[in-house]
């Protein structure tokens, strides 16, 4: 069975103890952590980061591991154990929901989203290089083809010379097939880097969001402002979403399904952002995110999808695919949750012309 590796450092108290009663849980499947996470089709290194305490693992994340260990012991885990375990993990949410939790979050966020931007960067250089090259060989071979010409009565020598033209030609050939190739992976990488860097302007803003929110909520606009959809069919979340997103003061719209979701964009033109979950009955988040999209009503509605399955780059990606522009792990962080829908609010007013 491979190790775990050590715990995280500068974990806080309650993340600590969360973090070690999961790997005592953990440990006494005799199970390494990459064959857990095959099982339960989870990242590895999600699985790696829940077990060392730098990621909050969702709720489902834990019950599942409850139930392996009862099935590998032949017992049910007993009440006092999982009492146990949900007290430790109350209190690693509660010291997680922060400001400066929040800005972790954002800031790594960034930093993601800045490493997809630096690809276009190194891929325009190689293509300059290489056009360089290929405009040196061609200069050359302008210059035998010149000296062929003016010696075209020398056969012998002309004969002497051909292999180089040979040579000099096949090199330009290869290198004008890599300048094609590179030309098409720069083109797909600016693409990448062009979506990068909005994301990276959206998550700077985000930061400024929740830096300049201390003991107040983030600030609020006019009477008169925008509505959120929010859309979950657990009630219990809609209720935590409602309660974080109140302080805002902007009309919240909740419902609890995908065709509900379509129902209430047809009913009002006016959502700033929409605050999806990934995992519903029915229709789930992306093919309802799909369906918006097609709208032109609504194509250019933001939707931030929230899911209980991590933020790993399979996830992720699927969702930015979809049409989504950003994706927040549960449990999510209020104050974090709070400065995107802020920051979608204020670009709302900003093309509105309020």
């Amino acid at each position: 069975m491979g190790e775990l590796r050590p715990l995280g450092d500068d974990l806080n108290d309650a993340s600590r103890a969360l973090a070690e009663a999961l790997r005592e849980l953990f440990e006494s499947l005799h199970l390494s952590v990459r064959r857990y996470a095959a099982r339960r089709r989870l990242d590895p290194g999600t699985v790696t980061r829940y077990l060392n305490g730098t990621r909050l693992p969702p709720w489902q994340v834990i019950s599942d591991l409850f139930a392996d260990v009862a099935e590998h012991r032949g017992t049910a885990v007993t009440t006092e154990a999982i009492a146990l375990v949900r007290g430790l993990y109350g209190s690693a949410v509660d010291a997680a929901s922060s400001p400066g939790h929040a800005v972790e979050i954002l800031e790594q966020q960034l930093a993601d989203a800045e490493r997809s931007s630096v690809r276009g960067d190194v891929l325009g250089d190689a293509l300059l290089d290489r056009t360089q090259r290929i405009a040196d060989l061609e200069t050359r071979l302008n210059q035998l083809e010149a000296d062929r010409t003016a010696e075209r009565k020398r056969a012998d020598e002309l004969a002497h010379a051909h292999p180089d033209v040979s040579g000099l030609l096949q090199e330009r050939d290869a290198l004008q097939r890599e300048v094609e190739r590179l030309g098409a992976a720069l083109y797909e990488a600016q693409a990448q880097r062009a979506a990068a860097e909005g994301r990276c302007d959206l998550l700077e803003r985000q930061l400024d969001a929740v830096e300049q929110a201390t003991a107040a909520a983030l600030p609020t606009g006019p009477q008169d402002m925008p509505k959120i959809l929010i859309v979950d069919d657990q009630p219990d979340n809609l209720l935590a979403m409602t309660a974080v997103l109140t302080t805002l003061e902007q009309e919240l719209v909740t419902v609890s399904s995908g065709r509900k979701a379509l129902k209430a964009l047809l009913d009002h033109d006016d959502f700033a952002v929409i605050i999806m979950d990934v995992q519903m009955p029915e229709m789930d988040g992306y093919e309802t995110c799909a369906h918006i999209k097609r709208r032109p009503r609504t194509r250019d509605v933001p939707i931030i999808f929230l899911t209980a399955m991590g933020t790993g780059s399979e996830h992720s990606a699927r969702g930015y695919a979809a049409g989504a522009v950003d994706y927040i792990s549960k449990p999510f962080d209020p104050w974090a949750l709070r400065a995107k829908v802020a920051v979608f609010t204020s670009i709302y007013l900003e093309r509105r012309g309020q």
